[in-house]
């Protein structure tokens, strides 16, 4: 039995009405609740306006996923956290252009019974409702009459050929912000999304790097939006890039734990730790609702042949330049520079670093990563690195 399998149950709700339609983009969606009942978990979305939507499910991990027409997200944090019942978790956000994205975590095999929205009245405005009941795999799995209608997903392009620079061009700096849209990543002690500190972080980075005038940047998300991790590493190869950095924050059960780190790709990991984050990382398009089975394209089956190891060479180096330049300003873990198998890192041409800012689980790493003055220390150390590494390449 494949291990992801896609079930249509509810097709698209409304009167010739896309998904993608221009004309729900001022909806706002204001919350979204969960209520435990004996013979259900009743799941209500407070929205401005009714809109279109349509679910599916995927097993393995047990999920229901709503795509909803784009639409302005004021949720308050606190809904991310919100379970019970049948519901082990939930993401909310944008997924693609035109579309939003819910993903319901299951603790175990349930079907969405029905679905529908509550008319708008004069204190509040409609509210779309999902009657989640319990079944077994079994029949979950029964649910299967079709091939399932797939949901547009943006692939990455093969590999090709990497543009050359001009000689009177700068070399561009791609900057990653991890995660995005529907993928939260981890959430803060105060419940701030790693997505808009990442976003954040990137876009003050290429203020610095810019601000030396020798170098090109480009952003793979300049908003709070949904990239597919090996898009990543496309828009990056597509361009032209000569260096790649995807910034991150991490977050952990123990609290106390703090401290940035920097990452390059390597065959094995160089810690159980590393590898534990990397899988961690290597999730987010799971994470994101989308069907991984078939995905075997370049990308994703890169051997690291000897055109790889200089690039990771390259990697290397860039990673000595950066360590002593954060160690001046932010607490770093015992081995900073450390080694494993990030999806985002597995350009074959691309010099690639993933740099870990500190934890949002812990109050101090917290408090910096939010903090204005800090983040902007923090960039200007990491476009002097950039600058330095540069250099180096020249001599």
């Amino acid at each position: 039995m494949p291990s992801n399998i896609r079930i249509l149950l509810i097709l698209i709700v409304g009167l010739g009405c896309g998904l993608s339609s221009h004309a729900w983009a001022e909806t706002i969606a204001q919350d979204i609740r969960v209520g435990i009942h004996r013979d259900k978990t009743r799941v209500v979305f407070d929205l401005s306006a009714t809109v279109p939507y349509q679910i599916f499910v995927l097993a393995d991990p047990y999920r229901i996923v709503v795509d909803l027409p784009e639409m302005q997200w004021q949720v308050p944090p606190a809904a991310a956290r919100r379970k019970g019942g049948l519901i082990a978790g939930l993401r909310y956000g944008q997924y693609q252009a035109g579309n939003s994205r819910v993903v319901l975590d299951l603790k175990g095999p349930g079907i969405v019974g029905k679905s529908f929205f509550i008319p708008p009245s004069k204190s509040r405005g409609p509210r779309l409702v999902l009657d989640i009941r319990k079944s077994t795999r079994q029949a979950f799995l029964a649910a299967v009459r079709a091939p399932p209608k797939r949901v547009a997903e943006s692939k990455a392009p093969p590999l090709s050929t990497k543009p050359k620079r001009q000689p009177t061009q700068k070399p561009l700096v791609v900057i990653d912000p991890g995660h995005g849209g529907i993928d939260p990543g981890a959430i803060g002690v105060s419940g701030i999304f790693e997505k808009r500190v990442t976003l954040g972080m990137a876009q003050q980075v290429r203020k610095a790097i810019l601000a030396l005038g020798r170098h090109r940047v480009r952003l793979t998300r300049d908003r709070d939006s949904f990239i597919p991790l090996r898009r990543r590493v496309a828009i990056a190869r597509a361009a032209g890039a000569e260096l790649f950095l995807s910034i991150h924050a991490d977050s952990i059960a123990n609290r106390r734990v703090r401290g940035g780190g920097i990452y390059t790709l390597s065959e094995t990991a160089s810690d159980k730790e590393s590898a534990a984050l990397a899988a961690k990382e290597n999730r987010a398009d799971l994470i994101a609702g989308l069907n991984l089975n078939g995905h075997d394209d370049e990308v994703t089956s890169i051997l690291i042949d000897l055109t790889q190891r200089e690039t990771m060479n390259y990697s290397a180096q860039f990673a000595t330049e950066l360590v002593p330049q954060l160690r001046q300003l932010i607490h770093m873990r015992r081995k900073p520079h450390r080694f494993a198998g990030f999806v985002v890192l597995k350009a074959p041409d691309v010099p690639s670093v993933l740099i870990e800012l500190g934890y949002l689980s812990n109050r101090k790493d917290e408090k910096m990563l939010t903090n204005q003055r800090s983040r902007a220390a923090i960039a200007k150390a990491i476009a002097r690195a950039v600058d330095n590494y540069f250099k180096a390449q020249k001599s």
